[in-house]
């Protein structure tokens, strides 16, 4: 099973759910850091990295010998990454979403697609868990590339853990899109409840099966349990706020560290989502009979 854990804010709290879960299992799963512009879940799980990736995206290269300037490849480009100026053509790599279809329009074959580094990977071992954590190179205008990378690391017959970017952008879309299911992590706060709303509105036009955790919960009763049962979404767990998690955290300790009266809730997560999968998938298919 591959359950994504993501948020439509970012502090909620995503990386260190993701991480106690990831450490509170029996069996081995995989934990994918997708958060690709911010990785932290190594300072949770402290793998022993056993090996690097680079990362690299197609980007168009113009042979000005053999380019005519007929402005074909601009024409075909949605994102503006290359137009002909007379018979300059210039190319803007960071526009550039690898398509290809500049290249292959190309009347005189004067565009070749060359790599270019945009990230890298980091990949280890702690105990049961098997870690992969994408990080963009500095400069580099968008993480979907690396977060497909890092997601290409998933293991089919492991539970793997991925841990989204925040908010519900493209980044949030590429990291969930391919996950069985999700958990979305929030606060009860006005503006956790807000984007808790907009990150539940994307999932669903995905079509995935999600469930709520509420991260410093203050009490039983929130304006996120009310907004859920209003809902008639499952709320899975309410994480209490304790100064316990707070000083575990300045020191790179993890929430079953802080917290271990959670760990059985915590490990018995991705069951209960897989159970959420398959009920849903039984209703389908019974609709469909």
């Amino acid at each position: 099973m591959k359950l994504a854990i993501a948020s439509g804010k970012g502090g909620t709290g995503k990386t260190t759910l993701s991480c106690a879960i990831a450490l509170a299992q029996t069996e081995p799963v995989c934990l994918l850091d997708c958060d690709v512009e911010e990785p932290n879940s190594h300072f949770f799980i402290q793998p022993e990295i056993e090996r690097t990736e680079a990362v690299f995206s197609l980007v168009p290269k113009v042979d000005e010998t053999k380019c005519t300037g007929c402005g074909e490849c601009g024409r075909v480009c949605q994102f503006s990454a290359i137009i002909s100026l007379g018979k300059k053509t210039m190319v803007f790599n960071e526009l550039c979403h690898s398509c290809g279809a500049c290249a292959r329009i190309c009347p005189t074959h004067a565009i070749e697609e060359v790599r270019k580094p945009i990230g890298s990977l980091e990949i280890g071992r702690k105990a049961g868990v098997r870690f992969v954590s994408g990080r963009m190179d500095v400069g580099v205008a968008m993480s979907p590339p690396v977060i497909r990378a890092t997601l290409k690391h998933a293991v089919e017959t492991e539970l793997t853990l991925v841990d989204c970017p925040p908010g519900t952008s493209c980044p949030f879309v590429t990291a969930v899109k391919g996950c069985d299911a999700v958990l979305l992590v929030t606060e009860p706060t006005p503006f956790g409840l807000h984007d808790l709303v907009l990150a539940i509105e994307t999932i669903r036009e995905l079509g995935l099966p999600f469930t709520v955790v509420v991260n410093r919960a203050n009490g039983e009763q929130n304006r996120i349990s009310d907004y859920c049962a209003a809902e008639n979404i499952p709320l899975l767990l309410q994480i209490p706020e304790d100064r316990r998690v707070a000083e575990a955290y300045s020191r790179g300790q993890a929430l079953t560290t802080a917290m271990p009266e959670l760990k059985t809730a915590l490990a018995s997560i991705p069951q209960q989502m897989k159970d959420l999968t398959e009920g849903r998938k039984e209703r389908e298919a019974a609709a469909c009979l």
